[in-house]
């Protein structure tokens, strides 16, 4: 992106149009209506880009971008209301207060697994906070990209947002032109590099990275229910989904009853109830490191194990018992594999997620409250999700975001209006009174009065 166009859009910013709220409100309408009336074209472009059929990506890119819209137009007068504060005693009379201001412009790198919800989502959030915005969408995505442009250059307000196309050097391009801010979801390797380059110019960051999310199965689950649970979010998108479950821990006393209805789940929701045979993956270069995976593991396959890195496609895989150093375990899998440990208690379960990384999220299966209640508290993640896994992101009120190696800073709802403002902070005081004993030269009397009201 030329320095012009970004020039451009600091210019719209300093004018003051994107400030008033009533602007706002209609950006965010736009939002929706982009959304609505695109939705054949958007599916269409995922379906090329990933194999995806309309109605995962009705509900993994339209419905919960579409929830983020509905639900900041609904709140913004709310969030953008000064919050008055108290005031200590050194500085009566007077009144202190907050509010908040947009950052500028701002950068939004989206990813190519939900290369809509994860890229317009942020969006949402910079343009109810007032920003005008660039936004780079995912070149491993390329016709959903183009599709991105297309929609806002048509419905919204050209001179405040920019879509620009293609790899990582067009954001290196736009970054060192000293953005306002940068929002990137991806890896954590390029979320350093993001950093780093974003460090040159002192810009704020917010990473949404991934991670191993774990999941806990404990004694007395709903073997049922886990298992269906597990294998939809799982399913979802060819597990190419950051919040997926990443590897299971099943107490020793239910493994063997749970592994069949695992299997079962998995062939009851997959296309084709298959057991997951062949499913899309996003390019080559990804379905042959999910292969690699699936090599020297150590483990035993219980269903799948097979991949065609030429075709883009790889088996939904359930691997019993790998060896904790293998790949598998360590590396974030990003796809239809789903590695399965034995546990001995929820301790164990615990010890083994706090040896690793914290992850964006962490699943527990129980009917017991103090069972999670305790992994609720031990365990350290970006959120805690009891009986299900992944729908907490389909909640605009709870904050999005990650911890440690999964990322820095949430969004959704008000966090992300959060995030893409500066609080600013104000204070007045009036001329009068003006007391003389606060100014030098001090007697001990006066000393002795300022440590009272200090």
């Amino acid at each position: 992106m030329s320095a012009v166009e970004v020039e451009r859009l600091r210019t719209t910013f300093a004018g003051g149009r994107t400030r008033p709220l009533e602007w706002r409100l209609d950006q965010l309408r736009r939002v929706e209506e982009m959304l609505t009336s695109g939705e054949q074209r958007i599916a269409a472009a995922l379906a090329e880009d990933l194999g995806r059929p309309a109605t995962d990506s009705f509900l993994g890119d339209i419905a919960p971008t579409l929830a983020e819209a509905r639900y900041a137009r609904k709140h913004l007068r709310s969030w953008d209301r000064p919050q008055r504060v108290r005031v200590p005693l050194s500085q009566l009379p007077g009144q202190a207060w907050y509010d908040y201001e947009p950052l500028g412009v701002v950068l939004v790198i989206g990813p190519w697994n939900y290369p809509v919800y994860l890229t317009i989502g942020p969006l949402v959030a910079a343009i109810a906070a007032g920003n005008c915005a660039v936004l780079k969408p995912s070149e491993h995505a390329p016709a959903t990209a183009a599709v991105i442009a297309d929609l806002v250059a048509e419905h919204l307000d050209r001179d405040a947002f920019a879509v620009v196309q293609g790899g990582p050097e067009v954001t290196q391009d736009v970054l060192v032109q000293g953005m306002d801010h940068a929002f990137f979801t991806g890896g954590p390797e390029i979320g350093k590099a993001i950093m780093r380059a974003a460090a040159e110019h002192l810009t704020p960051v917010t990473l949404e990275l991934g991670g191993k999310c774990p999941a806990y199965v404990a004694a007395d689950a709903d073997l049922d229910v886990t298992a269906r649970r597990i294998a939809w979010t799982k399913l979802l998108n060819s597990g190419q989904t950051c919040i997926a479950p990443d590897y299971l821990m099943v107490d020793v006393r239910v493994r063997d009853a749970f592994l069949p209805k695992l299997t079962k789940a998995f062939t009851d929701l997959s296309p084709g109830g298959d057991g997951g045979r062949s499913l899309p993956i996003v390019s080559t270069r990804h379905a042959e490191r999910l292969a690699g995976l699936l090599t020297d593991h150590g483990g035993t396959v219980v269903l799948g194990g097979g991949s065609s890195p030429a075709d883009r496609a790889v088996d939904l895989t359930i691997v019993s018992e790998p060896r904790h150093d293998a790949a598998i375990m360590q590396e974030e899998i990003f796809g239809p594999l789903l590695p399965v440990v034995t546990v001995h208690s929820a301790g164990d379960a615990i010890d083994k997620v706090r040896s690793g990384p914290k992850p964006l999220a962490a699943y527990v299966f129980t009917e017991s409250s103090e069972v999670e209640d305790t992994f609720r508290r031990e365990v350290a993640a970006g959120a805690i999700v009891a009986n299900h896994a992944a729908m907490h992101v389909l909640v605009p009120s709870l904050p999005f975001g990650g911890v440690g190696n999964s990322g820095m800073g949430s969004y959704h709802g008000k966090f992300g209006f959060e995030t893409f403002s500066h609080r600013k902070a104000h204070l007045r005081r009036p001329s009068k009174p003006d007391l003389r004993v606060v100014y030098p030269p001090y007697s001990k009397v006066t000393e002795r009065l300022l440590r009272l009201i200090f």
